[in-house]
């Protein structure tokens, strides 16, 4: 999966992407994992601490954020106890903040945009590895999530490793069309030839995500 590009698997998948407004703070990372999900409601981060408590290595860790656009859950210290946990990274259905030492930390996160206003550690509400709703798409416990500069997307894992072949071979056939257009093809002329039933890809069976 860590060669697989969201974009590609949106050629093919019209289901499981969340919504384009979440977006990464590093644009030339990729990332996969299975899910820890977390929901953080309002102004209480106490279930993401919990979660930053046990989350294991190579996990991503999604927030819901129940639809909190004001409060930022994720910031400095948040982050730091992320890498020491070596999440593969953090997807956040909301904003964060301490966007420059989130830099210099280096650890991937995607998210809403930023605010100085931060939750607090109320300990009345929220939940860890439970079913959630992040950027408009399910999300439960252990599915897998690939993120990269043009998105996120969740995958079932038991078809994860299906798609991921499928992306692949679209990736490779797509090297050979640049290729070819570099050597004085049209695209007229290489999609006539392919006869693909949406874009410049050879035609192939499709996929939905379910």
């Amino acid at each position: 999966m860590s060669n697989v590009e969201t974009a590609t698997l949106g050629h093919f998948l019209q289901h499981g992407f969340m919504a384009p407004s979440i977006q990464a703070l590093f644009p030339s990372r990729r990332i996969f994992g299975p899910a820890l999900t977390v929901r953080v409601p309002g102004e209480d981060d106490s279930a993401l601490i919990e979660a930053l408590s046990i989350a294991a290595p190579g996990e991503v860790i999604v927030v819901d954020r129940c639809g909190d656009l004001r409060h930022a859950c994720f910031g400095a210290v948040m982050a730091q106890a992320a890498h020491e946990r070596r999440v593969a990274g953090v997807v956040v259905d909301g904003f964060v903040t301490d966007r420059a030492a989130l830099l210099a930390l280096g650890l991937p996160v995607w998210c809403r945009g930023r605010s100085p206003i931060t939750t607090r550690n109320r300990r009345l509400s929220g939940e860890v590895g439970g079913l959630i709703t992040c950027g408009g798409v399910r999300v439960g416990k252990g599915d897998i999530i690939l993120a990269d500069e043009s998105g996120v997307v969740v995958l079932d894992p038991a078809q994860a490793g299906q798609l991921a072949d499928t992306a692949l071979q679209m990736q490779r056939d797509e090297t050979d069309i640049l290729r070819r257009l570099k050597a004085g093809e049209t695209l007229k002329q290489i999609t006539a030839q392919a006869q693909p039933p949406d874009g410049p890809w050879p035609q192939r069976r499709r996929r939905s995500f379910p």
